[in-house]
């Protein structure tokens, strides 16, 4: 038997009580009771029926077991014939058998406090029940077939959902007491059911049509009354009667001692098949138990496997977890050094005395820009300063453009945005109209518009200053390690861990205060910078001819005097090299210390930050592509510069700012990381003072608040990533 379909096994007591129970009830002599109540039975044993059957039992007491069914499987009722009085209360029964009809001798059924839903209707049979208690039970009805009792005298139906009676039960005329819910009833009336048995069956008479009598006249014994007249009109007299008496009691003693006879046959048979049928019991004990013993063997072995396995990979789990723990420490380490060295960098940029040397110097130079000599009128190169202008124009427009498309997208839900849209697509097609236009137009409409010519010299001038084109790159730098921190910070939480939590937090509050200082400075010197472009501009009103064309040749060929003379000897393989890493401003420091590729080749990381090279993912980058170039140089020996080539100071060319971020991407390159809120597009947007990079553009428009640290949003900065 599986063992989920195992039944509560009685106790010892219960079982004893059981077997003393059936043993008494074989003896000779015994009553015509069978008892085997409060044994704890979930089923009536078949040797119950049996016992009931061979000897002819008149009384079953089965009260106070856990039986949810009279029957069990392989027995019939009518091994329960004889019986005339039928205990089943205290139990689970939830049905009694559809055939309960044929107990045709049985005079009381007593199933109180069960779980009975219904009754058969099959109970009508019971043409000799005179008590019926189904008390306490779960009955919303009865059947018609009540009315067919016609030795019914005792109904009990209270304590259950009943709130009709059926008319049949005024055919019912021996009926002497019923038991109900008056408060409950709806037919018959309360009223009439609070008055008494006499009223209920009144009213149910003068509903059916019938004449009611009292149940009185319906008891009389009748089979004595007939007796009592076949004796009072006997000719034979007493005489007669006594021998005719005796013969009788004659034939009924040979009948039962035959009877006797007959049932001592039939118990020594139902020994012997009790015998027989324990042997097979005991048989199939023993086969049970073998087979439990193997499967439990089974279950132990296979258990032993599972545990096995399972500590296998929990061994496994946990050494992946403490190698992903080393992993995110060490790369929390390398973000800690990274971030110090960025903060004492600014600490120190921000005490050295260059600064505001070169400020001075800047400012020296840009008054002496405001003045324009003849000689600088005659050789004004108008094409080629006309070309440049057009090539800036056209980068400066396209980068306000995207940057108005990104404002008007933010303010699209602005009643005053109808205007500048309306101007922006208005310069939008200006914008197209010019790169549409032939090369030649485009460069004699620059020439004659003085507008365009300052327009383009002050993008120049932003993009060739050195302090502003430094901030950019820091704020680069530290929009990286923002978001290098945030996808740290998702991870550790998917590990579950809170390992560093408080220093990662710090170093993302310094971080963010360090990029809020940075943006200010980026402000404030673009500020400085036009407000030079406005002296300029204060100085033109003398409407000299060609003013800003030649401003802006001088801003191309004009280079302080400092860095002309420490570039003299460079190579201009690395003075490339170094514009292409976004790394210029260590060209003096490289002129100074006369470096070349091939000292470069001989030199370790150590060397470069000892002359000065601080970020660590520059020095390893310039040394890489050092020796690439070298590696080159051996394969093709005409691409190696010859001995003593020194680079003469022309117009520089500046590499576009998306081309590299100014950190080294062999340690800053980031995976890209996914927006928190639809998971779908990438993070582009840094969320301010907390620092986190967690949303794109479209998510972040309606938040107050950033979705990791609930903190509110200040202010919003824009990543722009290059390709």
């Amino acid at each position: 038997m599986p063992l989920f379909f195992r039944k509560r096994k009685p106790s010892e007591e219960a079982r004893k009580r059981l077997e003393y129970q059936m043993c008494l009830a074989k003896e000779a002599g015994a009553d015509d009771i069978l008892d085997i109540s409060k044994c704890e039975l979930s089923e009536i044993p078949f040797g119950a029926f049996a016992t009931c059957k061979v000897l002819q039992k008149k009384v079953l007491i089965v009260h106070t077991n856990h039986l949810t069914s009279l029957l069990p499987k392989s027995c019939s009722l009518l091994s329960l014939a004889t019986i005339k009085v039928l205990d089943l209360h205290d139990n689970q029964l939830t049905a009694l058998p559809d055939d309960l009809g044929q107990l045709t001798a049985l005079q009381v059924l007593n199933v109180e406090r069960n779980q009975l839903m219904q009754l058969p209707r099959s109970t009508g049979n019971l043409t000799q029940l005179q008590t019926l208690n189904v008390k306490d039970n779960k009955l919303k009805e009865l059947p018609d077939t009540l009315g067919e009792l016609r030795s019914l005298r005792t109904l009990n139906i209270s304590g259950n959902e009943i709130q009709r009676l059926p008319q049949m039960l005024a055919h019912v005329r021996t009926l002497e007491m019923l038991s109900l819910d008056a408060s409950a009833m709806v037919y018959p009336p309360r009223e009439v059911c609070g008055a008494g048995t006499a009223a209920i069956l009144q009213f149910l008479c003068k509903e059916s049509g019938l004449e009611y009598y009292p149940p009185s006249q319906y008891l009389l014994p009748v089979l004595e009354q007939d007796g009592t007249e076949n004796s009072r009109d006997s000719p034979d007299g007493p005489t007669d009667r006594f021998s005719r008496e005796e013969l009788e009691w004659q034939n009924r003693f040979s009948d039962y001692e035959k009877r006797k006879e007959q049932k001592m046959l039939e118990k020594l048979e139902f020994e012997r098949r009790l015998e027989l049928g324990q042997r097979e019991h005991a048989q199939l004990l023993q086969q049970s138990s073998s087979q439990k013993d193997e499967i439990l063997q089974t279950v132990k072995e296979e258990q032993s496997r599972l545990e096995q396995g399972l500590s296998e990979h929990q061994r496994h789990l946990d050494a992946e977890r403490q190698r992903l723990q080393e992993q995110l420490k060490q790369t929390e380490q390398n973000i800690s050094s990274r971030i110090q060295k960025l903060l004492q960098e600014n600490q120190r940029q921000k005490k050295s005395s260059e600064i505001l040397k070169s400020l001075e110097n800047e400012r020296i130079r840009m008054e002496q820009l405001m003045s324009i000599t003849q000689e600088e009128t005659e050789n004004l190169r108008r094409r080629e300063v006309a070309s440049a202008m057009q090539q800036m124009l056209t980068e400066s427009c396209k980068n306000r453009l995207i940057q108005m498309a990104y404002e008007s997208q933010r303010q699209n839900l602005v009643q005053q945005a109808c205007s500048s849209m309306a101007e922006m697509d208005e310069r939008f097609q200006q914008i197209l109209s010019w790169q549409q236009m032939d090369q030649n137009k485009a460069i004699s409409q620059i020439l004659q518009e003085s507008a365009m010519q300052k327009a383009a010299f002050e993008a120049l001038q932003v993009k060739k200053d050195l302090m502003h084109r430094q901030i950019r790159s820091q704020i680069k730098l530290i929009e990286t390690e923002l978001l290098q921190l945030t996808q740290l910070e998702l991870k550790r939480k998917s590990l579950d861990t809170e390992t560093l939590q408080e220093m990662i937090s710090e170093q993302r509050w310094a971080l963010s205060s360090l990029l809020q200082q940075l943006l200010k400075e980026k402000q404030q010197r673009e500020e400085e910078l036009r407000e030079i472009l406005t002296e300029l501009e204060a100085k033109s009103e003398t409407r000299q001819e060609n003013y800003w064309l030649i401003q802006y040749q001088r801003l191309l060929n004009q280079k302080p005097s400092s860095l002309k003379l420490q570039e003299e000897g460079m190579e201009r393989q690395l003075v490339a090299l170094l514009e292409e890493l976004s790394a210029e401003h260590y060209l003096p420091i490289f002129a100074h210390h006369r470096l070349s590729l091939d000292l470069l080749s001989q030199m370790s990381p150590g060397d470069l930050a000892k002359v000065g090279v601080s970020e660590a993912g520059l020095q390893h980058e310039i040394l890489r592509r050092v020796q690439e170039l070298l590696d080159a140089a051996r394969i093709q020996p005409e691409l190696k510069p010859p001995t003593g080539e020194v680079l003469t100071p022309t117009a520089p060319q500046e590499p576009p700012e998306s081309v590299r971020p100014s950190a080294p991407p062999a340690e800053l390159e980031v995976q890209a990381s996914e927006c928190v809120v639809c998971l779908e597009r990438e993070a582009q947007m840094i969320f301010l003072n907390c620092g986190h990079v967690c949303c794109c553009q479209q998510c972040c428009q309606p938040l107050r608040t950033c979705p990791l640290c609930r903190q509110d949003i200040v202010q919003r900065l824009r990543i722009y990533h290059s390709s």
